[in-house]
């Protein structure tokens, strides 16, 4: 956990700019819901913005990442979990807790109130705190499509997989298809990481770690089926201090061209922290 304390007191420090690329190696669905389903298509299209193309959305690779923390962190338990929706077969259960220095809950905020817990005692919390994470959607980078993909793909961008499911008494076949953005396909994303208190800077490694988790996990629906292996490259980070958003200062490039590994390593080094100042 974080030197976070109760007395600890916000006041904007700057921002530390994170953008890479997202190179798919296994085909990627992230869906878009039924509303789209078309004669001749896919049960499950993925989603698409409003040109038609593929991208991942930013609330997806939040929670992707708040997810693996959580568990990394040992926080998905029964006693650390709370119900964001408690609807039968659609039960949400997230982390959240009143502790200062709890890093999932800095990273990706949280509201006061009751909420039940999963297992034990309601929590009735006073805290809030501001979220210091913004992940954006993140395009796809149309020319990682090449003319030999799109040749053997099922639609101008994206594969459609067939899966079936089993029966285990009739051994009756129940086939679905999966539209998914192919292998090779890579999109750009972009966070941006608030530091509001000195604290704030032990909350980078974190950030990393998360990434680290995900190239080994996955990313989207059908990840235990092959689906949704992503691999990050291409790395960089900006250092935006109060003074360039107050009086058009100056930002520092930190970080370029790296993968996971070599931005952990930077990150962990003792001078990065000292470099992010007003």
């Amino acid at each position: 956990m974080s030197s976070h304390t109760a007395q600890t007191e916000l006041r904007f420090i700057g921002k530390l700019i994170l953008e890479g690329d997202l190179e798919c190696q296994t085909g990627l669905h992230i869906g878009a819901g039924k509303g789209s389903l078309e004669i001749g298509g896919a049960d499950n299209p993925v989603v698409k913005d409003a040109f038609g193309l593929p991208y991942v959305p930013g609330s997806s690779l939040r929670g992707k990442l708040r997810s693996l923390l959580e568990q990394s962190s040992g926080l998905a338990v029964p006693s650390e979990l709370v119900y964001l929706s408690k609807r039968k077969g659609q039960e949400v259960r997230i982390h959240q807790s009143d502790r200062p220095d709890d890093e999932v809950c800095l990273l990706f905020g949280r509201n006061p109130g009751r909420m039940d817990r999963v297992s034990g005692e309601a929590l009735d919390s006073t805290v809030a705190s501001p979220a210091r994470l913004t992940v954006y959607d993140a395009p796809l980078i149309a020319e990682s499509i090449t003319p030999q993909m799109r040749e053997n793909l099922d639609d101008e961008l994206t594969e459609v997989k067939s899966e079936n499911a089993i029966d285990r008494i009739t051994s009756q076949a129940n086939p679905r298809t999966l539209e998914r953005v192919p292998a090779g396909a890579r999109f750009h994303f972009r966070m941006v990481l608030d530091v509001l208190c000195d604290e704030d800077r032990e909350l980078i490694p974190r950030v990393v770690e998360a990434l680290r988790l995900l190239e080994d996990d996955s990313l989207g629906g059908g990840g235990s089926r092959g689906s949704g292996r992503v691999k990050i490259s291409g790395l960089k980070t900006v250092w935006r201090g109060r003074k360039f958003y107050a009086s058009g200062g100056g930002e520092q490039e930190l970080v370029s061209g790296a993968d996971v590994g070599a931005l952990q390593s930077q990150v962990a080094a003792a001078d990065f922290a000292e470099k992010l100042t007003e």
